[in-house]
C-alpha cells in the first residue's frame, strides 16, 4: 500500500500547479490500449492435506484496453464510465517449499467511474490531465497450474472472483489539428484491486485428489495507455482572419518649397528653371495658399550692392514666370537677399552655383 499511497499523493500535489482548465463541454467517447505491467501479487494457498502457505504469482508483461464514455462540464472537470480489460501470462509461482513449474493466464476486467481534470498550460498542442477512479474488477485465473517437475504434486485453479478497485490517472491529450473534438491521448494508470478474492481449484497430491483454495491479496497494476478521444460538442476552429484589403497610399502632399538655380551673373530662367516654376504654380492650386514668397539670392563673387540688385532681378524673373503659369499677382511677395543667407557657406569672391538661386515658398 505504500506505493499506491505515494502515487496518490503525487497526483494530489500536482493539482496546485494547474494553470487554466481546457474545457470539454458535453458528451465524449474514448478508447485506448497499451502495456500492462502487473506487480506480482501475494497469494495464500489453502489445500486439504498440505495445509496453508503463502506464495507469489510471478506475472509477465501483458496488454490492456479500455473504452469510456464521459461528460465534460466545460470548466476542466469531466466524469466518465470506463470498461477495461487486461491480460498477462504466469511465469512462475514463487515461495513454494519445493521446486515447481507453472503456467496459466491472469485476466482482469471491470467497470470504473473516473473523475478527471484537464489543464491548460499555455501550449496549444498538449493538455495534461489528472484523475482518479473507483469501481469493481473481476480477476480470472484461466487456468493457473503449478506442479513439481517430476510429478507427485500438482495444483490447478480455473475460476474467477471480483473485488472493489481504485485507480489514479496521470496523462495528456494532444488535439488533432483541423479536426475539432478529436485528440490523441497518452496516460499512466495505477490500479489497486483490493485483496480477498477466493479461487477454487483441485490438488493432486501423490494421487490423492482434494479441493484447494487460493486467496489473492491486493493486486497492484501499472498500465501505460495510448488512445483516442472525441468530444461531440467541440467548437469549430476559429476562422482565419481575412487579410485586409490593400489600401491605396494617399497621394503625397504637394511640396511647399522649391529652388530655382541660375547661371553666373544671370537672371534669365533656363528650361529646367521654368519647369520647376511651372511645378510650383500647378501645386499652388492644390493647397490652401495665403501667399507665395519668392526670395532671390546670389553667391559672393560680386560686390554686395551689385549682388543685392541681382537677387531682386532673379526674384522678379521667377515671379513673372509664376504669373504666366496662372498664379495671381496679389499672392506673390518678392524679396532680394543678395549674398546673405548662403546655401553653401563660402568666403568672399567665390562662384558657388548653389548660392545663385531663388526660393519659392508656398504659405
Amino acid at each position: 500500500m505504500r506505493l499506491s499511497g505515494a502515487i496518490l499523493a503525487t497526483a494530489l500535489f500536482a493539482i496546485p500547479v494547474v494553470a487554466m482548465a481546457q474545457p470539454i463541454t458535453g458528451i465524449y467517447i474514448g478508447a485506448g490500449a497499451g502495456l500492462h505491467a502487473p506487480q506480482d501479487p501475494n497469494v495464500t494457498s489453502i489445500g486439504r492435506g498440505y495445509g496453508t502457505g503463502r506464495v507469489k504469482i510471478d506475472e509477465d508483461f501483458g496488454f490492456n484496453s479500455n473504452l469510456a464514455v464521459g461528460y465534460g462540464l466545460g470548466n476542466g472537470f469531466r466524469f466518465e464510465i470506463e470498461g477495461d480489460f487486461a491480460r498477462s501470462d504466469v511465469r512462475h509461482v514463487l515461495g513454494t517449499p519445493f521446486p515447481t513449474a507453472a503456467n496459466g493466464t491472469v485476466r482482469t476486467w471491470g467497470v470504473m467511474a473516473n473523475a478527471l481534470f484537464d489543464m491548460d498550460v499555455g501550449v496549444p498542442w498538449i493538455y495534461p490531465y489528472i484523475g482518479a477512479g473507483a469501481g469493481y474488477q473481476w480477476t480470472a485465473l484461466n487456468p493457473l497450474t503449478f506442479a513439481t517437475p517430476g510429478g507427485g504434486f500438482a495444483s490447478t485453479t480455473s475460476s474467477q472472483s471480483g473485488a472493489f478497485a481504485w485507480q489514479a490517472i496521470l496523462g495528456a491529450s494532444f488535439p488533432v489539428p483541423n479536426v475539432p473534438g478529436l485528440s490523441l491521448t497518452a496516460d499512466y494508470r495505477f490500479m489497486d484491486i483490493l485483496g480477498g478474492g477466493k479461487y477454487n481449484g483441485l490438488v493432486d497430491n501423490g494421487g490423492v485428489i482434494s479441493s484447494s483454495e487460493l486467496k489473492l491479496h491486493n493486486q497492484f497494476n501499472h498500465d501505460v495507455v495510448f488512445g483516442v478521444r472525441y468530444a461531440f460538442n467541440a467548437p469549430p476552429p476559429a476562422a482565419t482572419p481575412m487579410a485586409p484589403m490593400p489600401v491605396a497610399a494617399p497621394a503625397p502632399a504637394p511640396a511647399r518649397s522649391y529652388l530655382v538655380f541660375f547661371d553666373w551673373d544671370k537672371a534669365e530662367l533656363t528650361d529646367r528653371a521654368k519647369s520647376i516654376v511651372k511645378e510650383a504654380a500647378d501645386n499652388s492650386t492644390r493647397v490652401q495658399v495665403t501667399r507665395i514668397e519668392v526670395n532671390g539670392y546670389t553667391d559672393t563673387s560680386g560686390t554686395p550692392t551689385y549682388n543685392q540688385t541681382l537677387s531682386i532681378r532673379r526674384a522678379k524673373a521667377v515671379a513673372g514666370e509664376l504669373m504666366r503659369d496662372g498664379v495671381p499677382q496679389n499672392v506673390i511677395n518678392i524679396q532680394g537677399f543678395g549674398e546673405t543667407h548662403l546655401l553653401v557657406s563660402t568666403g568672399p569672391g567665390v562662384r558657388e552655383p548653389q548660392n545663385r538661386r531663388v526660393e519659392i515658398i508656398i504659405r
